[in-house]
């Protein structure tokens, strides 16, 4: 991260952060989440076509070290160790009611589309389990601006910010998902906004899969935007599985990293990772202590 916003600071001394465990989880890895932003794009293609630049300056800046964009290491157990793709909305005032609403109501459908993290502690899961236990997310509450939430009114940046999706490597993926989001935010009526609803059928997409209600729920968004049915009966976290239960974790991990870098998911040769102490140090020091001031201010701003 220090070798990224030395290359680029005026960018990265806003657009990024890491994210460090917390209690008994720093056992099993103190940080295991590092996050690149994008600028405000207008359009999906936009954002897209940044996020590729982004993409490339992380993949330069760490060197071999993996990338693996996942919502949760699949060898830990970690529920502080979780990792999300988060979109920001600006939307007018006068209309974050109904968006915030239309975005809930449909919300479970793309927590499936975008799910990643199959595995915990070796063990399958189910579709995510960082949607499932992570720390930072959870059912909506009657407070949409409490910021350890699937979807909130983000104090910072006067945003509604999409917080429960898993990181999606595979960027068809993640253009489907984009275009849901925009047909969704226009919509023109307000869907009924049901926290129960909410809460069954995030934990039906979160432990379960493509079920009847969230099959349902596609044919009511399938009007609006022409998303392929198939990228939600096979999912990204089901192709995950199958490469774990074929490849192991390891080579799965190498398989992940290569599909970031170069957007295509296939079998590599794992390779040798040398951690260095002094490199950790003294990347520590110049990422934190250069961005100190930044980090404390964005943290008072998230809650005040």
């Amino acid at each position: 991260m220090s070798r990224l916003l030395i290359r680029n600071p005026r960018h990265y001394y806003r657009y990024s952060a890491t994210n460090f465990s917390r209690g008994a989880d720093a056992r099993e890895c103190l940080m295991s989440t590092v996050e690149i932003a994008t600028m405000p794009q207008p359009t999906p293609d936009t954002l897209l076509q940044e996020l590729r630049q982004r993409r490339q300056e992380l993949s330069c800046a760490v060197g071999d070290a993996y990338l693996v964009p996942v919502g949760h290491l699949f060898d830990l157990e970690s529920p502080t160790n979780t990792g999300g793709l988060h979109l920001h909305l600006s939307v007018p005032e006068a209309q974050r009611e109904r968006v915030y609403a239309n975005l809930a109501y449909f919300l479970p459908l793309l927590i499936l589309l975008s799910a990643s993290s199959p595995y915990a502690g070796g063990r399958y899961f189910g579709p995510s389990y960082r949607v499932a236990h992570s720390f930072a997310i959870g059912p909506l509450r009657e407070e949409p601006t409490y910021r350890f939430q699937d979807l909130i009114f983000a104090r910072r940046l006067g945003t509604i910010e999409i917080r429960a999706l898993d990181p999606v490597w595979d960027l068809e993926r993640l253009h489907w998902l984009l275009r849901c989001v925009e047909a969704i935010a226009a919509l023109p009526d307000a869907f009924p906004l049901d926290r129960e609803r909410y809460a069954e059928l995030r934990e039906q997409a979160a432990r379960e899969g493509y079920t009847p209600a969230l099959r349902r729920l596609y044919r009511e968004l399938r009007p609006w935007v022409a998303l392929p049915e198939r990228l939600l009966q096979h999912t990204a976290s089901d192709e995950m599985a199958e490469w774990v239960a074929r490849e192991g974790i390891e080579a799965t991990y190498a398989a992940l990293d290569h599909a970031y870098r170069f957007g295509t998911l296939c079998r590599v040769a794992p390779r040798p990772l040398k951690p260095s102490l002094w490199r950790g140090i003294a990347g520590f020091a110049s990422y934190y202590l250069l961005r100190l001031p930044y980090i404390a201010y964005k943290a008072w701003r998230e809650w005040h």
